[in-house]
């Protein structure tokens, strides 16, 4: 039976454009709900702006628009990278929507009035306060040393460097980000969600341990539960409670029943997936409720490892002690480096922007490739090296793959018409097709896995096998046999015709294999070869004696290295004042 999936990405947060790790990431996501497709599977696949919180209220402010106005201009811009990628959505929505709105709200009542006891729990904490800012102090608008590491200028909820999460008052040598005064503490009335609860623990233990993570994720999200000894010696217990409110004034959603109290933004947003798939549904006059409540449904959502602890923690716990349904499988990728694990800078040339990669003219689908043959579906981290992406793309996209086309159409329409032979099941040509095609069911696994770079190995290796066949049966010097032997004429000829369909074939099998890589060149072999590769089944359908294709034109260009080398250009130098 077809399955039935909701597919997210994590939600970018919407003070700034998409930067080269939004693609990487949606790339990974796109290629995966890609390959379900052609496997005959429905996909809901969407995302959303994350539109809420502090640092969005006071660049707004800055700008001279409401936060409303901000948001829509940051999403405005959007369009452009995830056309120009080939990235796919279903449905691109925002949390200030009025389903957000709706679903936060209701997801806190059922927490609140949980059949088995509340897990909402109202407690007055002191909290830091900017006293030339005049305002409570969102914890990214704290900074400080790690209570656990040491790190320095780490953020008031969590330190990047260890991965800690923490409370802004655990912080050593705190200061504010807007104003860098030393903050003040005043206190205030908070709203907790209770995940140190013996019901909450118990459950994540299970649900975090239960084979669906990554085992280095799983392993990482093991070491919140336990007593940990921290590098002052002292000892953190296991899961702290969690603050899901924020003083007014803040953008956001304000908690029922509490006025001046708004959610913190980690509560809504990864509830914006829900009323991102809500908004899709509900415009094509499908049942929300009826759609969540099938047991087959599957949940997954791509994120990047910076936010593990909120989606494999505070979001399952969320979801199942509302009654909801908790998400499948948390997909954790590392972050993208450049030259040898180098963190990106455009200060320092090292910076990779999306939308001047498109600007150059540099072909989209050479990224996509160049990604998937680096993404092995574990979290690790994916280094770009212009000579590498450009030997790649040169030498193994287009040297084995897409000249195989170029190297056999030719023969096809100036000896035969245009129409393919047919091919016996015991020739040595039917032979390179069955090799072909018994990877299919191995790249399929390999796809359902996020093991891209296997994926891409295994066709780079049946394009050696078609290449070297090629090499081996030297069609080329068959026309002029045939009119130097016009007794034995009609044999090279067919023979001619035999390799060249044979190898025609053998690529539309491997550009079947690489749809979800390279979907716009797939539709340009399609129109060439006529025939289908958009499911995997089409790789097992032979195209039969006398098929006719269109004539060959260029599929692909070779990277230029001047257009590396313009996309690595620094900015300019600003002139000093």
């Amino acid at each position: 039976m077809p399955r039935q999936l909701f597919v997210t990405t994590a939600l970018p947060y919407a003070n700034g454009k998409f930067h080269i790790g939004h693609i990487m990431e949606y790339i990974q996501a796109d290629i995966w709900v890609r390959h379900q497709r052609m496997s005959g599977n429905a996909v809901d696949f969407v995302c959303a702006d994350d539109a809420h919180g502090a640092p969005i209220m006071i660049a707004a402010e800055k700008a001279g628009k409401t936060p409303q106005q901000f948001v829509a201009d940051i999403a405005a811009g959007r369009k452009p990278y995830l056309d120009g990628f080939h990235i796919a959505f279903d449905n691109w929505h925002s949390t200030d929507a009025p389903e957000n709105h709706a679903l936060a709200q209701q997801i806190y009542r059922d927490l609140r009035d949980n059949p088995q006891g509340s897990l909402i729990e109202t407690r007055t904490i002191e909290q830091f306060f900017d006293p030339e800012k005049n305002m409570f102090l969102p914890d990214r608008f704290i900074k400080g040393e790690c209570p656990r590491c040491h790190a320095k200028d780490q953020y008031g909820d969590n330190c990047e460097v260890c991965g800690a999460v923490y409370a802004p008052t655990d912080l050593i040598a705190p200061y504010s980000a807007l104003s860098g005064a030393k903050p003040v503490l005043r206190s205030s009335e908070h709203f907790f969600f209770k995940l140190s609860d013996p019901r909450c623990v118990a459950f994540l233990q299970r649900w975090t341990q239960d084979g669906r993570l990554q085992p280095e994720v799983a392993n990482k999200v093991r070491e919140w539960f336990s007593v940990r000894k921290n590098a002052d010696g002292s000892t953190s217990e296991g899961l702290g409670d969690w603050d899901i409110s924020r003083d007014a004034p803040y953008f956001g959603i304000e908690i029922p029943d509490a006025p001046g109290k708004y959610f913190y933004v980690w509560l809504d947003a990864p509830i914006g997936y829900l009323a991102s798939l809500k908004n899709l549904l509900e415009r094509r006059g499908q049942d929300y409720e009826a759609y969540m409540a099938d047991p087959a449904l599957e949940q997954y959502h791509f994120i990047g490892k910076d936010i593990v602890t909120f989606h494999t923690l505070f979001w399952p716990a969320t979801l199942h002690f509302s009654g909801r349904k908790t998400p499948d499988n948390i997909f954790v990728h590392g972050f993208l480096t450049v030259n040898n694990g180098e963190k990106m800078s455009k200060s320092r040339g090292t910076g990779l922007d999306p939308l001047k990669y498109l600007s150059l003219g540099m072909n989209p689908e050479w990224l996509r490739y160049y990604l998937a043959a680096k993404l092995n579906g574990r979290n690790e981290d994916v280094d770009f090296n212009a000579d590498d992406f450009m030997a790649r793309v040169n030498s193994d996209l287009i040297g084995k793959f897409v000249n195989i086309a170029s190297r056999a159409a030719g023969f096809v329409h100036k000896h035969f018409d245009g129409r393919l032979a047919g091919l016996t099941d015991d020739d040595e040509h039917a032979r390179l097709l069955v090799q072909v095609r018994t990877s299919s069911e191995q790249l399929q696994k390999r796809y359902e896995e996020r093991n891209t770079l296997q994926a891409v190995m295994e066709v780079m290796r049946l394009a050696d096998l078609v290449n070297g066949y090629w090499n081996e049966q030297q069609p080329w010097g068959l026309p002029k046999k045939a009119s130097a032997e016009p007794g034995a004429a009609a044999t090279h000829l067919r023979t001619l015709h035999q390799v060249s369909s044979a190898t025609l074939e053998a690529f539309r099998v491997l550009t079947v294999y690489l749809t979800p890589i390279l979907p716009a060149l797939s539709k340009q072999v399609e129109a060439f070869l006529m025939a289908p590769c958009s499911h995997w089944s089409d790789a097992h359908q032979p195209l039969g004696e006398g098929h006719a294709i269109a004539p060959y034109q260029h599929l692909m260009q070779r990277v230029d290295a001047k257009q590396l080398e313009a996309l690595f250009e620094p900015p300019a130098a600003t002139a000093p004042a």
